[in-house]
């Protein structure tokens, strides 16, 4: 089935735009807005809202399919791509993308995204947000010319098999880190609470104190408001490099006795800390500076396990994390890699590896996003997903939880 046409719209996401070199450097919090000037290139302020675009693809029978164009929270930020505006890259989309889609059939996605990906402008590839929600709706396209579901096109392609079980989701809670994690115990969310752990004197304390505080808080809540006395979520935090701040990024003894004691105090839940130091020069050193924590840990038999997140942002710095063994654990975060086939065979090369494959996102997205990597979450099978868009905790984990449901109940009847 062809591809006639090609169609965008402007849209909003689930979150906002913040110039993350900006908090770092001490832009404060007036309500919801930030105080001060933005200092990464295109912000227009520390602060501003997020945006999106709805990329259609109109099929000959008259079927729409459709993905969305979404970029993280902290654009521009650990080696990332600038900021996303729409009224900048819908005319890149009308101009390179839709001349080589339109006229194709609708019958490879893995093909369409390795032809799609390759277009440059001036020179570069497209912009990773263009890439990802271009993708999405290739995949739709794919999926509603076939008669599949979104799910089912990416394990035929990859030669998985759809999940028959939940993938466990892990739902993050802002700054509103007590009461939304009180959201997270009610509705029973698997893995928990993110925390947003981004500032050392605020947040995690001159020596780690403030964190510890919240972990027993958290550990207590959990006890304490439990239905079900199996209900046993991961403590998930990210703790944004305040640890390497706080203790010196290369110092792995004393980060690794701090972390230690964050897992006693967390017990009997499972803990994982995401982004343990941020070293802001480059990849390698990165890479470097948590194999070292994470070989640390692992001769001490620390049951922790260590994210990584910043400088691990394409589909190659992931394969290279891996291959370092620079964490227990990856966080392939959705639009940072682009097309969604970069995001499928992350999953599957953690996998392969013995790596722990989060496939989270940001919660800047939009619902459509999120729909979509549900259906490549339960084809590839990750260790967990982010329930997302947004910071509310309620719509993103409805989202994510009842797209995932649609797909084990429209398989379970297909399989009567």
């Amino acid at each position: 089935m062809k591809i006639i046409d090609i169609v965008c719209s402007a849209g909003r996401t689930g979150f906002y735009f913040d110039d993350q070199r900006a908090i770092k450097q001490g832009a404060a919090h007036d309500g919801v807005f930030y105080v001060g000037e933005p200092v990464t290139e295109g912000f227009r302020a520390v602060r501003q809202a997020g945006e999106s675009i709805s990329v259609m693809i109109i099929l000959e029978d008259g079927q729409v399919a459709y993905g969305d164009c979404a970029a993280v929270q902290y654009s521009g930020a650990g080696g990332r791509d600038p900021l996303f505006l729409a009224e900048d890259f819908i005319p890149v989309i009308e101009n390179y993308i839709k001349p080589q889609l339109v006229g194709k059939d609708a019958d490879d996605f893995r093909n369409l995204c390795a032809m799609m990906e390759a277009i440059e402008v001036e020179g570069k590839r497209l912009h990773t947000a263009i890439r990802y929600g271009v993708s999405q709706a290739i995949l739709d396209a794919v999926a509603k010319a076939s008669g599949r579901m979104m799910c089912e096109v990416v394990a035929d392609e990859y030669g998985c098999t759809v999940s028959d079980t939940p993938i466990p989701l892990f739902t993050q809670s802002g700054d509103d880190r007590y009461d939304n994690a009180d959201k997270m115990i009610i509705k029973g969310a698997p893995v928990l609470p993110h925390a947003l752990i981004n500032n050392v004197d605020t947040k995690l304390g001159t020596n780690g104190e403030k964190l510890a505080e919240y972990v027993a808080w958290l550990r207590d809540r959990i006890l304490n408001n439990r239905k079900d006395a199996d209900y046993s979520p991961v403590m998930h935090i990210d703790v944004y490099g305040t640890i390497g701040a706080a203790f010196g990024n290369n110092n792995y003894k004393e980060m690794a006795d701090y972390i230690e004691k964050l897992g006693e105090i967390a017990k009997p839940f499972k803990l994982r800390i995401e982004g343990p130091m941020d070293c802001d020069c480059d990849r390698e050193t990165q890479i470097i500076a948590l194999a070292g924590l994470t070989k640390e840990l692992n001769e001490r038999g620390c049951d922790v396990e260590l994210v990584a997140d910043e400088w691990c942002n394409t589909l190659e710095d992931i394969k290279l994390f891996v291959d370092k063994k620079a964490g227990h654990m990856v966080q392939i975060k959705t639009p940072d890699l682009g097309g969604i086939n970069n995001t499928i065979e992350a999953v599957l090369y953690c996998k392969e590896n013995g790596i722990g494959a989060y496939q989270g996102g940001t919660c800047n997205e939009t619902d459509r996003s999120a729909q979509v990597c549900v259906h490549c979450a339960m084809a590839t099978k990750p260790d967990q997903m982010l329930a997302k868009p947004g910071m509310g905790v309620d719509e993103g984990f409805m989202i994510v939880y009842n797209e995932m449901n649609r797909i084990l109940a429209l398989r379970k009847t297909k399989m009567k």
